[in-house]
């Protein structure tokens, strides 16, 4: 019996072992740099120009396409296998985009509110600027200051399914709101209205209190 108990439980760390994940190996190329320093963030130099570009905060797809072909090099071109002084080309051409003729409707930044200038902002000085007009809008208690501080949306999203921030009382109907107030609940209709009247030789509901009958017309005998 020992002995089974044994093979049992070496059969249960076979099947643990087997499935067990094991890291998956980056093929290393000669010439390519595996990681590559562009506008403060670590990109893989193992991918395309054009997709590393698009991973740095504040570059999209668009604008990377735009960079590398002003850049006149290979969009397809790995990004390790570039040198120093190519790169630290593109890095010039993604801080001033417009001084080498990309239009203005591909930065991000098109009229600052202070300079008027058309920048387009990377990495961490665009978190910082984003904070900054944030911050502007609650000293100036902008409408769009006051959502941001509340924590609601600013772009004028419906706020009835989502955004239940908070405690909430859900959706309570009508009978319910009746009970909390004291008063009958409706036995028909819309939440909230009248009980109906009830017709005439209808026998009383179970538990009603019995109508009073109406007093009888005496017609006034004609002189």
């Amino acid at each position: 019996m020992a002995e089974k108990h044994e093979q049992k439980e070496k059969q249960k760390e076979g099947k643990d072992q087997k499935k067990a994940p094991q890291p998956v190996k980056k093929k290393m190329i000669e010439g390519v740099r595996g990681i590559v320093r562009f506008a403060e963030t670590d990109l893989d130099g193992n991918r395309r120009l054009v997709e590393s570009l698009a991973k740095v905060k504040g570059i999209g797809y668009t604008l990377a396409c735009a960079i590398v072909k002003v850049s006149g090099m290979d969009g397809k071109k790995l990004l390790g296998s570039l040198t120093e002084q190519e790169i630290e080309k593109l890095e010039g051409i993604s801080l001033e985009p417009g001084k080498f003729g990309i239009p203005a409707y591909f930065l991000n930044r098109v009229s600052d509110p202070f300079t008027g200038e058309k920048k387009n902002l990377l990495s961490s000085e665009l978190a910082f600027t984003k904070k900054s007009d944030i911050d502007l809008m609650k000293k100036m208690r902008s409408y769009k200051g006051v959502r941001h501080e509340i924590g609601q949306p600013v772009r004028g999203q419906r706020t009835r399914g989502n955004f239940r921030t908070g405690v909430t009382a859900g959706v309570m109907k009508g009978a319910i709101k009746q009970a909390a107030k004291g008063a009958p609940p409706a036995t028909g209709g819309k939440p909230g209205a009248a009980p109906a009247a009830a017709a005439p030789g209808a026998a009383p509901a179970k538990g009603a209190a019995p109508a009073k009958a109406a007093p009888a017309k005496v017609e006034e005998k004609k002189k």
